[in-house]
């Protein structure tokens, strides 16, 4: 199976007055395309920075992040805009939608940005919202908008699918909705898409093809799921 996340000897080190701060530490990591992943662990334990990095949003203080065969801590700021418009879909806990525009404007203000994009109508009829798309924000419930958001994502056909706590601010309910959505996206398109999901939720962990469990900035242990739960046997 193809790698298409690598990691080798990665450090990031915050200065914090006359004190540095480990966020991650010396870690290697390896993610095959395709596959579920998810980074478990407490707060503060470097799942959001080792996130940032895969998205290119920051870039380590040492060692290599390889995407796809592409070393793109060594990109500039411009090439790492690139990166993250062509290649990346980030769904965070708080949704990031515009409250000014519809649902369709929403999904459509990424279409500029990619070349490759599935159209808004495909988007929001994966996420169960094409009879929505004339609607605001302000119209829709929380679990609705947060698959705007989803569907603003999927929409520039990313490589990578990253998912900050996507499901921190739902319930339970419409949080398995937004988890069956994004398994389908590993489940479609022969395999193209990789969803990594950052959760402090163990029962997450239980879907997943792979479980990377991060503590202290390390990677305590990654974990393959032979036989990774389907979403409706899980006890949420």
């Amino acid at each position: 199976m193809k790698n298409i996340v690598e990691l080798k000897k990665v450090s990031k080190v915050y200065q914090i007055g006359d004190n540095q701060f480990k966020a991650l530490d010396d870690i290697d990591l390896c993610i095959n395309q395709g596959e579920m992943v998810v980074i478990l662990g407490p707060s503060g334990a470097g799942k959001s920075t080792l996130l940032n990095l895969i998205g290119g949003m920051d870039t380590p203080t040492y060692g290599e992040v390889i995407i796809d065969g592409e070393n793109i801590s060594k990109y500039n700021e411009d090439k790492l805009s690139d990166y993250r418009a062509e290649n990346v879909g980030f769904i965070f806990q708080f949704y990031n939608i515009l409250p000014s525009l519809t649902v369709k404007e929403n999904v459509d203000i990424v279409k500029d940005i990619v070349k490759s994009p599935i159209s808004t109508e495909e988007a929001l009829k994966g996420v169960g919202l094409e009879e929505h798309s004339k609607k605001f924000p302000n119209q829709l419930s929380g679990g609705e908008q947060q698959r705007v958001s989803i569907a603003r994502a999927i929409a520039k056909n990313p490589k990578l699918l990253l998912c900050d706590e996507p499901t921190g601010a739902l319930d339970s309910k419409t949080g398995v909705e937004v988890l069956k959505l994004l398994r389908k996206q590993c489940d479609g398109n022969e395999g193209a898409n990789t969803v990594i999901i950052v959760t402090h939720n163990s029962l997450i962990a239980d879907i997943a093809d792979t479980v990377i469990h991060v503590k202290n900035g390390k990677i305590e242990k990654v974990v393959t799921n032979e036989h990774p739960k389907k979403i409706d046997e899980v006890k949420w």
